[in-house]
C-alpha cells in the first residue's frame, strides 16, 4: 500500500539502497518533502471513494509530524541562549550580478566569522573592500575565503579534490582563529555539485569522494574546538556526507532550506561544530546568489 511505503521510507530512508542511481541519497536530499504524499494520497482516496485508503493516508502524515513537525515550532529559548561568536556562511555565486550588495548584506549581520564560496578573482576585491573594515583578518584558498574579526594565526589549504580532477581546484581551507575564548580551528569547504543525469541517476560520486577527504582532515584535526562552514551540496540526512556529519554537530533549527534561493527546497549550506555548541541558526534574505546565507550562534 503506498501510504505504508511512504510512512516507512521517512524514518527508514537508510534502507533504500544507493545501488541504482543513488536513489537513497536523492530521497534523503528532499526527505521532508515526502510528507506531501499524504494529501496526494488522501485526494486519490476521495476520488476512489475508498474509506480504507483515506484512513491509511493519515499514517504518513502522522509519521511526518513526529519526525519534522517540531521544526515548525519557534525555539525562542535558543534565540536567547548565551553564545560566544556568530558564524556566517554563504555561497556567493559565480554569476552573482551584485557582489557589492551581497557583501554589504553580509557585513550587516555582525558575524565574527564570514565564510564564502564561489569567490572568483574578479569578485574578491569587492568583498575585501566591504568586509575588511569590520573583519580585518582574511585568508583564501582558490574559490573559498574566510574573514574574521579575530586574528588568524595560521592557515593552510585542505585538499578535498576528487581524484579525477587534475586542474588547479582548491575548495578547502583550515585556519586557526584566536578568539577571546581561546584558539579554534575553522574549516571552510565547498564540495562538488551533484546532478540528476540520465542514465546515471543522482550523480554524487565526486561530492562523496570530497566529503570523505574532508572527513579524514577533520578526523586528523588536533584542536579540540572546530567550526566547519561551507556549501556541502548535500543535506544532513544524505548518507554521502556521513564522513563529515558523523564527526560534527550541525547547527539546525527549523528546516533552514538554503537552495535554490528563489524557492528553497533543501538545506545544503551548513555550519557545524566540534567541541562547541550551536545554539541557534537561521537563513538570511536572498542576495544576488542562488543560495541563501546561513548564520549560526555558537557557544565555545
Amino acid at each position: 500500500m503506498p501510504a505504508v511505503l511512504v510512512a516507512g521510507l521517512m524514518p527508514f530512508h537508510g534502507a533504500l539502497p544507493n545501488v541504482v542511481g543513488n536513489l537513497g541519497s536523492l530521497l534523503e536530499t528532499f526527505l521532508p518533502w515526502l510528507g506531501l504524499a499524504a494529501p496526494v494520497l488522501l485526494c486519490v482516496a476521495l476520488l476512489r471513494r475508498s474509506a480504507v485508503a483515506a484512513v491509511s493516508s493519515v499514517l504518513p502524515a502522522a509519521v511526518w509530524a513526529v519526525l519534522f513537525g517540531g521544526l515548525l515550532l519557534p525555539d525562542g529559548q535558543s534565540r536567547e541562549a548565551a553564545y560566544d561568536l556568530t558564524a556566517l556562511q554563504h555561497n556567493v555565486g559565480e554569476e552573482n550580478p551584485d557582489h557589492a550588495g551581497t557583501a554589504r548584506a553580509l557585513a550587516g549581520v555582525g558575524a565574527d566569522l564570514i565564510a564564502l564560496e564561489e569567490l572568483t578573482s574578479d569578485a574578491l576585491p569587492v568583498y575585501e573592500a566591504v568586509l575588511t573594515p569590520g573583519h580585518p583578518h582574511r585568508v583564501a584558498a582558490g574559490t573559498v575565503g574566510l574573514w574574521s574579526r579575530h586574528p588568524i594565526v595560521d592557515f593552510r589549504s585542505v585538499d578535498i579534490r576528487p581524484a579525477d580532477i587534475t586542474a588547479d581546484w582548491r575548495r578547502g581551507l583550515r585556519a586557526t582563529v584566536r578568539t577571546p575564548s581561546g584558539d579554534i580551528a575553522v574549516y571552510v569547504a565547498h564540495l562538488p555539485s551533484v546532478r540528476v543525469r540520465w542514465p546515471d541517476g543522482f550523480s554524487t560520486g565526486r561530492r562523496d569522494e570530497s566529503a570523505a577527504a574532508l572527513g579524514a582532515a577533520l578526523a586528523a584535526e588536533e584542536r579540540e574546538t572546530v567550526v566547519l562552514l561551507g556549501d556541502f551540496n548535500g543535506t544532513l540526512d544524505d548518507r554521502g556526507l556521513a564522513p563529515v556529519t558523523s564527526r560534527m554537530t550541525p547547527a539546525k533549527e527549523g528546516f533552514g532550506f538554503s537552495w535554490p534561493a528563489a524557492f528553497p527546497l533543501a538545506r545544503i549550506d551548513h555550519v557545524m561544530t566540534r567541541g562547541a555548541t550551536p545554539v541557534t541558526t537561521w537563513t538570511l534574505p536572498a542576495t544576488g546568489s542562488d543560495h541563501l546565507p546561513v548564520a549560526a550562534r555558537i557557544k565555545l
